[in-house]
């Protein structure tokens, strides 16, 4: 299974929708909550080329982006196999 990171906070719905998707597949991920821990925001922020906005998704270090594209990737049929590689 990959290793999946997700870059969160609690009051974002968009969050949480991403977080139920994953969940649906079975996937496994660890939740960085930037709110009760700010100082990972600059983190988040590196790492997804400057994006500031939650979630910022890496499925296996490659960012994927935000909630919109996680979505993308699972009605293109891509994310099923992205979630199984290793």
């Amino acid at each position: 299974m990959a290793k999946i990171e997700i870059y969160t906070t609690p009051i974002c719905g968009f969050c949480h929708a991403a977080k139920r998707l994953l969940t649906q597949k079975g996937a496994e991920f660890t939740e960085i909550d930037v709110m009760r821990d700010p100082g990972r925001k600059a983190e988040m922020m590196q790492r997804a080329n400057g994006g500031r906005t939650v979630p910022q998704i890496f499925i296996d270090d490659t960012h994927v982006g935000g909630c919109d594209e996680l979505y993308d990737l699972d009605r293109a049929g891509k994310l099923d196999s992205m979630l199984n590689a290793a």
